[in-house]
């Protein structure tokens, strides 16, 4: 086996918008270097480093591949932590699932307001994918989507040529919470953006944060700068979780939040979608806890309620804002309501009240694939476009469908 560079080499860490360097290997993160001062707590600061949506993509006549790592996952206190999953790809086609219990584990207490945490220190651990068909081949291997990875080595047959990939597809980046980032997928595929960008065959760009997605400016500015074909924000539903904007703050939040990208993506194709169902929130406002098993709703006092959101209310707004406040001067901006994704006929895929299970997952990159890339859908001509060359690439971002 023979070792090949993730830096100035052929292999490209696809979905990562910074990677930093450490004595021991590589972390890729999914927000560009310049917006750490900005990230506002730790916790928001290892979802960055989560890598859903990244994957290591490279053409080779390898037939085994092997990677070295450190995982750092999250296990809920008093749960036990799931295995952490890395998918091969080859020639867009899943290949082979390879499973690890080594790395590091941080503990969430999220009875606790904020959270409480602890770490449990592991071992790096190899994977190995042999069985690679024959001849020169686009791979990618795809991290995992609930643990931070810092890429330590990766290994080729000793004889073995690689190459750049061919990049293939107009380029879609997805914005959105826990929902987006999809930590309870059974592997880093069945991440309903990736589940989408398969079926659509466009190149995703994955900005899914689990308890995010609060509209931050910092996030506005990175999809702002970035080469992109087709944007989608899926928002609301941690604005509720959190009780985190009032009405009057959440509208001009909102609007803001789409000027920016508009500054420098005047006619890109945006696609604003509100939250699926969660009927703990639907017309009972946040915050939202975790209480066992099942996300639970608090109480308060009722004069300090008005203002406060609901997913109902939510809805009501984003609709609101695409359609009629923003429709006489912005076609390109669509609005797509989240219960088309997801609605009460689903209600048997949210085991804790409030995230899909896997199979709600991949329901849900299935009905988006159709509503947003098919006839008549906001992105239903992007593949037919020619590469928006409107804004430079950010380092690292180039997406990749494989």
């Amino acid at each position: 086996m023979r070792a090949i560079p993730f830096e100035a080499g052929p292999v490209e860490v696809v979905g990562a918008l910074e990677l930093r360097r450490s004595p021991t290997g590589y972390s890729p993160r999914r927000l560009p270097a310049w917006t750490a001062p900005q990230i506002p707590d730790a916790f928001m600061d290892l979802i960055v480093q989560m890598t859903s949506g990244v994957r290591l993509a490279f053409c080779t006549t390898a037939t085994c591949i092997e990677l070295d790592a450190m995982v750092t996952a999250i296990r809920l206190e008093g749960e036990l932590r799931a295995p952490t999953v890395f998918d091969l790809a080859v020639r867009g086609a899943h290949h082979r699932s390879e499973a690890t219990d080594s790395g590091n584990t941080i503990v969430v207490d999220l009875s606790r307001i904020p959270p409480g945490a602890r770490v449990e220190p592991g071992a790096p651990c190899t994977l190995r994918f042999d069985a690679l068909p024959p001849g020169m081949k686009d791979v990618a291997l795809w991290l995992p989507q609930a643990a931070a990875v810092e890429l330590r080595a990766l290994r080729i047959d000793a004889g073995a040529e690689v190459a750049p990939r061919v990049r293939t597809g107009r380029r879609w980046v997805h914005y959105g919470s826990s929902i987006s980032h999809c930590m309870e997928a059974a592997t880093p595929l069945g991440i309903w953006p990736a589940v989408a960008a398969r079926r659509a065959g466009v190149e995703l760009l994955s900005l899914g944060f689990a308890g995010q997605c609060h509209l931050d400016g910092f996030v506005a500015r990175t999809i702002r700068e970035l080469d992109a074909d087709c944007i989608s924000a899926k928002v609301g539903i941690n604005i509720v979780n959190a009780d985190s904007m009032k009405e009057r703050c959440f509208v001009p939040a909102l609007h803001a939040f789409l000027d920016t990208i508009r500054e420098r993506k005047p006619v890109t194709p945006i696609l604003l979608v509100s939250p699926i169902l969660c009927p703990i929130a639907e017309d009972h406002v946040g915050p939202t806890v975790r209480a066992g098993d099942h996300e639970v709703v608090l109480d308060g006092p009722a004069e300090l309620r008005p203002g406060s959101l609901t997913l109902r209310r939510i809805r009501e707004i984003v609709a609101d804002v695409v359609e009629k406040r923003r429709a006489g001067g912005d076609a390109n901006l669509h609005h797509l309501d989240g219960l088309a994704l997801f609605g009460e006929a689903d209600a048997g895929d949210l085991p804790d009240g409030l995230h899909p299970s896997a199979a709600g997952y991949a329901r849900i990159g299935e009905r988006f694939a159709e509503r947003a890339f098919g006839t008549g859908g906001a992105f239903a001509t992007v593949g037919a476009q020619p590469p928006n060359t409107g804004s430079p690439r950010a380092k690292g971002a180039s997406p990749d469908r494989s």
